[in-house]
């Protein structure tokens, strides 16, 4: 409520107070004139002062009762400011506009963000410079030459942080009448999220990138095996059984290319949206531990697990994170496995959870760990190829991990083993709570 608005309220207030007051004085000088009807002063001046007191409570009050200013306070209250109602009506529709958007004064002040914008652009609140929520350059200005020269404008941008995303800001200026007839002017600035179009554009890329570059030597060894068993070896059993397995196993390689290929771009192409659902990770890694098991013994390692006894909580997206682990550990029992033990531990540190899996095999040398997330990258090709890796593992970990707004930490020293961690964000536990409101 306006302080004008407060004083006015004040004022009514006490009218009426005093109104109230003026019925009492003259109900006494009613009282007063009866009683002296009949004693010194005699009939006439009784009945004079009984008809000025009568007189002051017929006197009609020239200003609102105090129902009139609560009900005029309930106005204020259902629409602040007493805005225009086409005002008013401006800003519903700018709050029920499918896309994020956000209604600015000439000066780039926000008069109003709807609900979208949240998710879009910074934390945002009216009364805020379009500074405070837009951090980009070309897009500020757009709106400081729009305001200046009255024209719309369009302006294609990307933003890095906390991931990569493709937008696309449309500013229009236009001017509004008020009832009081005065024109203003206004700007309206939606934005529009193209990184799903631009991601699909790359995975396309990619793709056919990829694909050419890692199906060339499986179909050259198909093709050779093939017109080998349609010339020299067309008769000879061994040479062709032999032939036949070696082109199963190619097979089988294009086709586990083809599901990381595929499974990476689909990690990529939601990459910008977090997964809500609560997983509990105590759950997840038990899974895969049992999952993996047989490969463990039939390669002699032991798998350890630690874990506390308590469910560890965090946000993410179950199948992901299996496939997360699953890579992690299958890695550490195909390259660490010389070590005879690989061990998982999940620890709570701080608001954070943390899932290592270690090996004690071989480590890598320190120059091939900043390169082991790249695509198709391999410490030695050809181990890579016999335990039926497709160079796409940790590819697949970083980026899942990214989606999950984690961290991939690598450690490795040689003759010693290596360790993969994931640090995730952890919900607060029961006990959490309970220490929170006992420190309120």
């Amino acid at each position: 409520m306006a302080l004008s608005d407060s004083r006015q309220f004040a004022e009514d207030t006490l009218r009426e107070r005093l109104f109230g007051a003026r019925w009492i004085l003259s109900g006494v000088a009613l009282g007063l004139g009866i009683s002296l009807w009949g004693g010194a002063l005699g009939p006439a001046p009784a009945l004079a002062i009984a008809a000025l007191a009568l007189a002051g409570v017929a006197l009609p009050s020239r200003r609102r009762p105090v129902a009139a200013a609560l009900a005029r306070l309930g106005g204020e209250t259902l629409a602040p400011a007493a805005r225009p109602q086409g005002e008013e009506k401006l800003r519903a529709l700018v709050r029920a506009l499918p896309e994020a958007a956000l209604l600015l004064d000439p000066r780039g002040t926000v008069l109003v963000a709807n609900a979208r914008a949240s998710g879009i652009v910074a934390s945002v609140r009216a009364g805020d410079p379009v500074s405070f929520a837009v951090r980009v350059p070309e897009v500020l200005e757009a709106i400081r030459a729009s305001a200046a020269d009255g024209t719309a404008r369009r302006i294609e941008f990307a933003d890095r942080v906390p991931v990569d995303r493709w937008l696309r800001a449309d500013i229009v200026p236009f001017t509004t009448t008020a009832r009081e007839g005065r024109d203003s002017g206004a700007i309206l600035v939606t934005f529009i999220d193209l990184t799903p179009q631009r991601r699909v554009e790359q995975m396309r890329v990619d793709f056919i990138a990829n694909a050419s570059h890692e199906l060339r030597t499986p179909l050259a060894s198909l093709s050779g095996f093939i017109e080998t068993l349609q010339g020299p070896a067309k008769n000879d059993a061994p040479a062709r059984e032999r032939f036949l397995k070696i082109m199963g196993e190619q097979a089988r390689r294009m086709s586990r290319l083809i599901d990381d290929l595929l499974s990476l771009s689909r990690i990529e192409l939601n990459a910008h949206q977090r997964p809500g659902a609560e997983i509990d990770l105590v759950a997840v890694v038990g899974h895969v531990r049992d999952t993996l098991a047989p490969l463990g013994r039939e390669r002699g390692v032991e798998i350890g697990f630690e874990h506390p006894p308590a469910p560890v909580t965090v946000r993410g997206d179950r199948d992901e994170l299996i496939r997360v682990f699953e890579n992690l550990v299958e890695n550490a029992l195909k390259y660490g496995g010389a070590g005879r033990r690989v061990e998982i531990v999940i620890a709570r540190e701080g608001t954070d959870a943390v899932v290592s899996v270690r090996d004690y095999g071989p480590g890598i040398p320190p120059e091939h760990v900043p390169r082991l997330t790249e695509r198709f990258y391999r410490v030695d090709t050809a181990h890579s190829r016999e335990q039926g890796g497709t160079g796409l593992g940790l590819a697949i970990v970083k980026h899942i991990v990214a989606r999950h707004r984690g961290r991939l930490g690598i450690e490795s020293v040689p003759g010693e083993g290596s360790t993969f961690s994931v640090r995730l964000s952890a919900l607060p536990t029961a006990t959490d709570k309970t220490e929170d409101d006992s420190k309120g």
